[in-house]
């Protein structure tokens, strides 16, 4: 296959047409909701938190959570976009047959979409490193600001956001931890950090959406990711394995161009909106039971 090259939007319409789609999505999708991406054209080099760095102990778990406190109260005021409702509506009529994404802002889910696989998790919840009890990022927002009063009013507006919903503060010292409420220990968001692995039963979930293309000549629409890391390209090839074309909707060149069909150098809201208005009326009734069974 030829390496993609940018095509007018009109040609991804074309090729998308009357199939039913599977959409991988990534943190471009969600810059129009505020939420800053890693790899997009103009955004800073950035090095978040590695798994390996947060287990190491409290200093680097304090700088996190002193980072999260501040950066939470600004991303869970963020809401959906147009690309996000897009995808939603493509949901509903039956085009979209499945969607997985790489972010962890659940902006999807608060857009409506149901057949919904987060790869990385969701920032929303937390989980203890030690009994991997499951609780609430907005109930532990409460308990950090009452072990810190204060804190996240010091911090003035111009500190930048970083794309995970914490913030680039760098005197973090006298953040105070609070732990478990089931047994004290560690708390860590319940996201896949740099350096962890995806949980296997979401990643087998996935490329059974991705599988279940093939019967019915469906494709994979890519919105927003630049594909740098395995955790997505991987559906990608994939797809490029198994003859689903794929579609990426991206601003500037990804690492899963060679696998394309074509690219599309535009703006998700801008270009999902398109697809959803293009599809009209029309509803595909194609199901998929080999992957719908499987536990999300």
């Amino acid at each position: 296959m030829t390496h993609a090259v940018a095509a007018p939007v009109d040609r991804a319409l074309e090729l998308l047409a009357g199939r039913p789609l599977v959409a991988l999505t990534g943190a471009g999708l969600s810059t129009d909701s505020g939420i800053p991406d890693y790899r997009g054209p103009g955004s800073p080099l950035r090095r978040p938190m590695t798994y390996g760095e947060f287990v190491s102990g409290p200093a680097a778990q304090r700088r996190y959570w002193a980072r999260s406190h501040v950066g939470w109260a600004r991303m869970r005021r963020a809401v959906p976009n147009p690309g996000h409702l897009a995808l939603a509506d493509l949901e509903r009529r039956g085009v979209l047959q499945g969607l997985i994404t790489q972010n962890v802002d659940g902006l999807h889910g608060a857009a409506g979409s149901r057949v919904l696989v987060d790869l990385h998790g969701r920032i929303a919840d937390v989980v203890c490193l030690s009994c991997r009890a499951v609780s609430s990022r907005a109930d532990l927002q409460a308990r950090l600001a009452e072990a810190n009063p204060g804190f996240a009013d010091s911090v003035g507006p111009g500190i930048e956001t970083a794309p995970d919903g914490d913030v680039l503060l760098e005197r973090t010292e006298g953040f105070r931890l609070v732990g478990c409420t089931a047994c004290g220990g560690p708390l860590k968001p319940d996201v896949v950090f740099f350096g962890e692995n995806v949980p296997k039963d979401r990643v087998a979930r996935a490329y059974a959406m991705v599988d279940a293309l093939r019967p019915v000549a469906g494709a994979l629409l890519v919105a927003g990711s630049s594909l740098t890391v395995m955790s997505g390209l991987r559906f990608v090839k994939h797809a490029g394995r198994h003859g689903v074309p794929v579609v990426i909707v991206n601003r500037g060149e990804t690492r899963g161009d060679p696998l394309a069909a074509l690219r599309v150098d535009a703006g998700c809201s801008e270009v999902l909106s398109a697809v959803a208005g293009a599809c009209g009326g029309v509803v595909i009734d194609t199901p998929i039971p080999e992957w719908r069974d499987l536990a999300p």
